[in-house]
């Protein structure tokens, strides 16, 4: 991969709204070329969709939790098709391979605390390969995609004399 995609991705990443004339101007090129590695990273999949980072307070409705889980992997395909079984759950937003005590880890949204537990006990847990889960309610967002959310206000203090 060129370096010029990898700054396109870099500025996509942080804005996927941005112009190709802004990412134009700011990589010193033309729009036109832009806009053909665009297409090209999207064609060869390195470009696999665009999202909105949302504020909590637009996600009230929501429950959000990391999922532990550790699986029993199989001979030929690994963690793959485990990975691939869980991931087409609705409640699934993510899913990873990670290291550590659990294998993979999962992102869930639900409706309620209840609707998360319920998905955990009667559809997760009894998927064959699974052993253990362990779930981590999200209680606030400070950082997501890059981007903080109620960032601390810097304010100067007064100087006090005697």
């Amino acid at each position: 991969m060129t370096n010029q995609k990898k700054d396109i991705l870099t500025l996509l990443r942080k804005n996927a709204r941005m112009s190709v004339q802004e990412i134009a101007d700011r990589l010193r090129t033309q729009p036109a070329t832009v806009e053909e590695q665009i297409k090209e990273l999207e064609r060869d999949g390195l470009i696999l969709g665009y999202t909105a980072v949302v504020s909590s307070e637009a996600e009230q409705d929501q429950v959000r939790a990391i999922i532990e889980v550790q699986v029993q992997p199989e001979r030929e395909a690994g963690f793959d098709n485990i990975a691939r079984t869980l991931a087409k759950f609705p409640e699934v937003t993510a899913v990873h391979l990670v290291s550590g005590r659990y294998d993979l880890r999962l992102e869930v949204v639900g409706k309620s605390l209840q609707d998360v537990a319920t998905f955990v006990a009667s559809r997760l847990a009894c998927q064959n390969g699974v052993k253990s889960t362990a779930t981590l309610f999200l209680l606030k967002k400070y950082k997501e995609a890059g981007i903080e959310f109620d960032k601390e206000e810097k304010y100067a203090r007064l100087n006090i004399t005697p």
